[in-house]
C-alpha cells in the first residue's frame, strides 16, 4: 500500500531502538554498516543497567521511557527488539507519533494485535517492517531461486527441523520468556523464522494439524512441537521443532522434495547445502560452493542486508521485501498450529475472510 511520508534523501535516516537485549547488538551492527546513509540516534529499556550500557557502546542518546523516546529522539523509524507481546502497542504508539517502525519477529503473539498493528500503521501513513533475515541467508536465496525458476517440477514434500537447546535458565533469565502473553513457545519464538520459509519458499499453505507439549521447561509456552501440513499446490509437509536438545543447538534444516528434484539446507541454522540434486543443470549451480557458511549464531547474517531494504524503501528506492501484511502471513499460520493444538483439530487456512 503506497501510503507513506515523502522519501529521506537529503540526509542519513535516524533510527532508534527500543529493547537492548539479545538481539540488540544485530540492530547496532547493521545501523553502524550503514553508517553512509544511517544512524543511531536513541536507545530505549526499562532495564537502568541495560539502557547505560547500550548508551556507552553506542553514543546514543538514553530513553527510559518508551513515549519519551518517540517524542523527543528525532527519529524516523523506531526499531522493537522488545517482548513480542509488546510489539502492537509500541508499533500503534510509534505510528500515531508519525514514525516508521521496524520490528523483530514474531510482530505479535496474538492475531488480532497483528491486524491492528497493519491498520494503525495504514492509518498513520507510515511504513511497518517486520524482521525476517533469515530470507536473506545464500543459501535460502539460492532455494527459491530454484522453486522460482520451476526446477522442481510439481513439489511434493517439505520437512523443516528446529533441534535447538534453551535451559531452564534461559527462560528464568527474564519474567516476559515463556509466557503465552509476552513471548510464545518454540514455534512461535525460536522457529518462528522456519515458519515464515513454509509460505515464502513453498506458498500458501491449506491447512494445519498440530500437537505441542511442554515436556520439560517449566514454562507456560510449549517447548517441543510438530505439525503436518498441506499447501494449496497439494504438497505436503511436516514441522518439527524442539528447544531440548542435547547438549546444544543441533539442526535448522529444510528439505524439498519434488518431480524432477531434491534439497536439503542444513546445519545449525539453515547455513549449509547438504543435499542439491535436480534432473537438469542450471547455471545457478555454479553458486553452490560459496551459498554454505559457517556460523556460531542462530541469527545468521541477514541483519544487515535486511537493513539495506529498510534503508532503501525510505529513502523511495525500492519497495520493502518484508512488511507488515507480510509478516500476517507467518503470524496466520503460527496462530493455527496453536488453534490446532489446542483444539484437536485441522485448521484452514486463511483464519478470515
Amino acid at each position: 500500500m503506497h501510503l507513506q511520508h515523502p522519501a529521506i534523501t537529503d540526509r542519513k535516516l535516524r533510527f532508534a531502538l527500543a529493547g537492548c537485549g539479545r538481539i540488540a547488538a544485530n540492530h547496532v551492527e547493521s545501523i553502524t554498516r550503514h553508517a553512509d546513509r544511517a544512524e543511531l540516534v536513541a536507545v530505549c529499556d526499562s532495564d537502568p543497567t541495560a539502557l547505560a550500557a547500550a548508551v556507552q557502546k553506542t553514543g546514543a542518546r538514553g530513553f527510559a521511557r518508551y513515549e519519551q523516546m518517540l517524542a523527543e529522539s528525532g527519529a524516523d523509524c523506531v526499531v522493537l527488539a522488545t517482548p513480542s507481546g509488546l510489539h502492537a502497542r509500541q508499533v500503534i504508539d510509534a505510528a500515531q507519533a508519525g514514525l516508521h517502525v521496524m520490528t523483530e519477529k514474531p510482530m505479535a503473539t496474538r492475531w488480532a494485535d497483528g491486524l491492528a498493528m497493519v491498520k494503525a500503521c495504514d492509518e498513520a501513513r507510515v511504513r511497518l517492517f517486520v524482521v525476517k533475515q533469515n530470507r536473506r541467508n545464500r543459501t535460502l536465496q539460492l532455494l527459491r531461486q530454484a522453486l522460482q525458476a520451476g526446477r522442481f517440477g510439481r513439489l511434493y514434500m517439505v520437512t523443516v527441523n528446529v533441534f535447538w537447546a534453551r535451559p531452564q535458565s534461559y527462560y528464568d533469565s527474564a519474567d516476559w520468556r515463556g509466557t503465552w502473553e509476552f513471548d510464545g513457545g518454540a514455534f512461535m519464538n525460536q522457529a518462528s523464522h522456519y515458519i515464515d520459509l513454509l509460505d515464502w519458499l513453498i506458498g500458501p499453505v491449506e491447512s494445519v494439524m498440530a500437537y505441542t507439549g511442554t515436556l520439560a521447561r517449566h514454562i507456560e509456552v510449549e517447548d517441543t512441537g510438530v505439525a503436518a501440513l498441506r499447501w494449496r499446490n497439494g504438497a505436503m509437509g511436516s514441522v518439527n521443532v524442539t528447544m531440548l536438545t542435547h547438549p546444544k543447538n543441533l539442526e535448522g534444516s529444510i528439505t524439498v522434495l519434488g518431480e524432477h528434484g531434491s534439497v536439503r539446507i542444513g546445519g545449525v541454522a539453515v547455513n549449509k547445502i547438504e543435499h542439491w540434486e535436480f534432473a537438469e543443470p542450471h547455471a545457478m549451480d555454479a553458486g553452490l560452493d560459496d551459498a554454505s557458511y559457517q556460523t556460531t549464531s542462530v541469527y545468521g547474517h541477514g541483519h544487515p542486508l535486511y537493513y539495506d531494504n529498510v534503508i532503501r524503501t525510505l529513502r523511495g528506492e525500492c519497495e520493502p521485501e518484508t512488511d507488515g501484511r507480510e509478516g500476517l502471513k507467518s503470524l496466520e499460520l503460527l496462530i493455527a498450529m496453536y488453534r490446532s493444538a489446542r483444539d484437536g483439530a485441522k485448521v484452514n487456512l486463511p483464519l478470515e475472510y
